[in-house]
């Protein structure tokens, strides 16, 4: 779990993604593949020929190279360092044959330590592998989408644990569902069954059974040390988040339409109407809030609990061949005890005349936080560099993000900051300087508002645990879409930038030198410009974000905070740029209009080298 302090770390932004598939002429179609799903008028698409278009697999092939995952080599030790498109109507040609009579090639499987004690094994495939992997999900993600439940948050484009959050305590808040059904699949990723997921797909909505075909090869490719799966999606795989909630999918609406959107005799114009006669029923109350295996069904009685609890393991094991952990899933009451869920524990309290969400950081949580800060302190006593010091802060950073939006974080957080206090005065007062900080970086005075006392060390001011207030978790707003114009439109109005995620990146980023005043400056820059490229304008995420020195290190320039600005890696390439071939090149992509032109050869001016024109 302490992995969804930096949820999505290891794919490309959403901004990004989405300017992949605008500049390979790609989302007209994601668009209609989604309107057609919409409509239930997916019969008769040839899937198999969007899959294996020229631009899909060059848009497949850039969004993993966006990802920093595929560093990582599979079984035959080749990275996207070493995958390289030499010839593009070659490599395109090549992939088209490999599909042919398709065979994936064995996967490496390594086991990922969990917090409790045990191992998450992991399947990686190979850069081959996961490329095809990536085309099939561009084209059969936005037919998933349309048809995906509303309440359903885990590995769905633009959906976070904050808003199954924000869901749990809508639902205490307003429907008085104060009892809580957990139920644990056992071993949800290992289970899955072939046979009834391959008719899943087919339901709905991909009916190309060449793509069914592919799909269940994939299913059962080799595992290293293990052999040909006959179930499961192996964790790791690109396409294995998709294919699992598609499994769920069917459990998500089953439950939904026994209440929420259960099909009434008469139309009412107001959904409070329609509970309320609902309410007169015997129907029995219940909402559904999941993420990925991880799911809660809200209902308003213990009767009504106990029942939905053995129908939902009645389901799983039916329809879809799935087991429960009976030692882990639990009805609770949730004005008498609380419940945990993605690291938070939620309690229905009675404030005034009705009970409200109180969420608390998980006891078990605030121990591993404690833990780990007290690992990355004392490795700050053994090695105070830079890269050790933006470690902790990148830590501290992540875990703030990520549980801000508990009401009651700021007493949490406290509570590990105090027990905190002692190691951090014995490990660092023979290095650092304690205090309130006189001079802090751009990038702590923006996530820092209130005068904490911390250490600063070799000009680095390390980030105080207690300095957070909570803030409200907002719900999903449904008719955000990235197949839809409207529903991207309303991404970008919605979207606000969150320059402290990009910022933890930045943090966490390993870097080849040990240079401190660049490293702290470089992302003081970035934080004062709020992430935006100094050329374009635009919002820069971390990976595409790179620093320029206005007076070149070889020109005598610095490593000054004044001598810095944040650009996009390709204005970058092009403030640099002396080919005429690569200075076409870059213009294509980045197509500057007159305003940043003028932006970008002010840069190219004091490098000494001509405008362009």
């Amino acid at each position: 779990m302490m992995g969804l302090f930096f949820e999505r770390g290891n794919n490309p932004s959403v901004s990004t993604t989405l300017r992949h598939a605008e500049y390979y002429n790609m989302q007209n179609l994601f668009d209609d593949l989604y309107d057609r799903s919409k409509n239930n008028a997916t019969k008769g698409q040839n899937l198999y020929e969007h899959i294996i278009s020229k631009d899909n697999i060059l848009l497949a092939y850039r969004n993993i190279k966006a990802n920093t995952g595929s560093k990582t080599a599979g079984t035959d030790g080749i990275t996207i360092d070493q995958y390289k498109m030499e010839n593009v109507d070659e490599f395109i040609e090549e992939i088209r044959a490999t599909l042919v009579n398709y065979k994936p090639q064995t996967v490496r499987r390594v086991e990922i330590p969990k917090p409790n004690g045990k191992k998450r094994p992991l399947g990686i495939p190979t850069m081959r592998d996961r490329l095809i992997q990536q085309m099939f999900k561009q084209v059969l993600e936005p037919i998933c989408e349309a048809k995906f439940y509303n309440h359903s948050y885990g590995f769905r484009p633009n959906r976070s644990t904050h808003h199954a959050m924000a869901r749990c305590q809508f639902l205490v808040n307003h429907t008085e569902c104060h009892h809580v059904v957990d139920i644990d699949i056992q071993g949800f990723f290992d289970n899955v069954n072939h046979t009834k997921l391959l008719k899943q797909i087919y339901n709905i909505g991909i009916k190309d059974k060449r793509v069914i075909a592919i799909i269940s090869k994939i299913l059962k490719a080799p595992v290293q040390g293990i052999g040909i799966p006959t179930k499961g999606t192996p964790q790791g795989g690109i396409l294995s988040p998709l294919l699992s909630n598609i499994v769920l999918n069917d459990l998500d609406w089953w439950i939904s339409n026994q209440w929420e959107n259960f099909k009434t005799k008469y139309q009412y114009y107001r959904q409070d109407h329609k509970v309320k006669r609902m309410k007169q029923t015997d129907l029995k109350q219940m909402y559904i809030v999941r993420y990925a295996d991880d799911f809660k069904v809200f209902t308003d009685s213990h009767k009504s609990a106990i029942k939905i609890y053995h129908a939902v393991k009645g389901y799983l094991k039916n329809q879809l061949s799935l087991d429960i952990s009976p030692e882990k899933s639990n009805i609770t009451n949730l004005r008498k005890r609380q419940s945990d869920f993605l690291g938070f524990s939620l309690k229905a309290v009675k404030k005034r005349n009705k009970f409200v969400a109180n969420t608390h950081v998980m006891d078990k949580k605030k121990k591993s936080i404690h833990e780990q800060a007290r690992n990355l302190i004392s490795n700050i006593q053994r090695n105070p560099t830079v890269q050790a010091i933006n470690h902790y802060n990148a830590f501290i950073l992540g875990v703030k993000n990520y549980y801000r939006i508990a009401t009651h974080v700021n007493i949490d957080f406290t509570d590990i900051a105090y027990r905190l206090s002692k190691t951090l005065h014995n490990r660092l007062k023979s290095i650092g300087k304690y205090g309130i900080p006189i001079k802090p970086s751009e990038t702590y005075k923006r996530l820092h508002k209130n005068n904490f006392k911390t250490f600063e060390i070799s000009g680095i001011h390390l980030f105080p645990l207690a300095d957070i207030e909570t803030r409200n978790a907002i719900n999903f707003s449904q008719d955000i879409c990235d197949y839809t114009k409207e529903g991207r439109l309303k991404l970008h109005q919605k979207l606000k930038v969150e320059i402290a995620v990009e910022i933890n990146k930045m943090l966490r980023g390993t870097h080849e030198t040990n240079n401190l005043e660049y490293a702290d400056n470089r992302i003081s820059r970035y934080s004062m410009q709020l992430g935006k490229c100094a050329v374009t304008g635009k919002f820069l995420s971390s990976e595409e974000s790179h620093c320029h020195h206005k007076v070149p290190r070889h020109m005598g320039g610095t490593d000054e905070f004044s001598n810095l600005v944040i650009v996009h890696k390709n204005a970058h390439k092009l403030i640099h740029a002396t080919d005429e071939e690569t200075i076409d090149r870059y213009r294509k992509i980045l197509q500057l209009d007159g305003k940043q032109l003028k932006k970008l050869n002010h840069f190219r001016k004091v490098c000494n080298l001509v405008a362009l024109v």
